[in-house]
């Protein structure tokens, strides 16, 4: 028993660090995806603005 109680210790250790691991690595994910989100929206957002500048006031600006 006192077997069976160490392997299950072990086994408990090893699912705990491999969800640890798996937490980390989707909170790393997650920043990085919202990071490049930002960045894009930034860049559209620059896109945006330097397409309305060249119409040169054509349209009325309310496109959004």
């Amino acid at each position: 028993s006192a077997t069976s109680d160490n392997a299950s210790g072990e086994l408990t250790a090893v699912v705990d660090e491999l969800l640890g691991q798996l937490s980390t690595k989707f909170s790393t994910i997650s920043s990085e995806l919202i990071s490049k989100m930002d960045d894009m929206s930034r860049r559209l957002d620059n896109l945006e603005a330097t397409i309305q500048a060249g119409e040169g006031g054509k349209g009325d600006g309310s496109s959004k």
